[in-house]
């Protein structure tokens, strides 16, 4: 039997509906905390939930946050939100990037990320994950739909390689789906190495933030292993125009790979909520991308709408199961 699991249960994967693969909804990162980051903390809830229901209200249907344990959850907030607006919104076990670890975990303020994971074994953190994924994150009632590691900008530390092999074997365990965090784009390859000494399936991974490193070489060759593409900065214009995300997602569907491309914002900023500070928001994808895609798309001979109903439905259902 094949399901999604979302915060408020499992569901069919045929029930996910139109779904943005990478978000960010509410979440305190004690790390940007300490550093006096505000536009990184995504601090209030009902803020927060005006967005989502823009993005019902333009189509959406799903949401995957993907904030693991290391960037400040708060899951009940987001569970009530998802009650309140019906938008489902899948859950996210695990850890993200090394450049978080200096600040304490949520249990213990005498230990640091760092500090646990470093003294924590494979099999220790593999349980700890397995627990978010099959009864509950810190302490709800709420599962994790995905299993995220993640690595930080052209290198992987040791601590990093731990959480990946803890991610891998979490996902033998429970047949949970993979995301990696790969910072700009970075060292992708290298995560393949050590997922394929662990035994992972690559059609069980999605590789997140591929638009930071516009290398449609690279792109190829992570897509040859059969692995998902997330193309998750869409309208961040700093890291380049939307030109170049597209130019790259066209070329991988070119040769043949538009089952394997998932689109989302990354919506980590106040200042990329319509709601906070009137940035696109979580509507923009859906009112304003998509157009110009479909656009661009049809001119280079493709369907734009069957490539649309592919990234945003097709794939994410793909991507996200369960399989047992």
């Amino acid at each position: 039997m094949s399901f999604v699991r979302t915060m408020l249960g499992d569901i069919s994967p045929d029930d996910m509906g139109f779904t943005y693969s990478h978000e960010h909804i509410v979440c305190r990162p004690q790390h940007w905390v300490d550093h006096n980051q505000e536009d990184l903390l995504l601090d209030d809830p009902e803020k927060s939930k005006e967005d989502v229901l823009l993005f019902k209200n333009a189509g959406g249907r799903t949401i995957v946050d993907a904030t693991a344990y290391d960037y400040g959850r708060d899951v009940p907030a987001v569970k009530k939100i998802s009650e309140e607006t019906g938008v489902q919104i899948i859950a996210t076990a695990g850890l993200n990037k090394g450049i978080l670890w200096d600040s304490h975990i949520p249990e213990n303020p005498n230990l640091t990320y760092g500090q646990w994971i470093d003294q924590s074994s494979v099999e220790e953190l593999t349980d700890f994950i397995v627990n978010e994924v099959t009864v509950g994150i810190q302490g709800t009632d709420v599962k994790g739909g995905q299993i995220k590691f993640g690595t930080s900008y052209n290198s992987i530390t040791p601590l990093e390689i731990k959480t990946i092999r803890a991610a891998a074997r979490a996902h033998h365990l429970t047949k949970a789906p993979i995301h990696s965090h790969t910072e700009t784009g970075t060292m992708a390859f290298e995560q393949i190495q050590v997922l394929k000494e662990e035994g992972v399936n690559l059609e069980y991974v999605s590789f997140g933030h591929m638009d930071r490193n516009p290398d449609p070489y690279y792109h190829l060759k992570i897509a040859d292993t059969g692995a998902f593409l997330s193309f998750d900065g869409i309208g961040k214009v700093k890291y380049g125009p939307e030109s170049m995300r597209i130019a790259c997602i066209l070329e991988l569907v070119k040769h043949g790979y538009q089952k394997q491309i998932l689109i989302s914002g990354d919506t980590a900023r106040k200042s990329y909520y319509y709601s906070y500070k009137y940035g696109p928001g979580l509507a923009f994808i859906i009112e304003k991308w998509i157009p110009r895609f479909i656009d661009e798309a049809d001119k280079a001979g493709f369907s734009g709408k069957q490539l649309v109903e592919d990234f945003f439905i097709n794939n994410p259902k793909k991507c996200f199961t369960f399989k047992k």
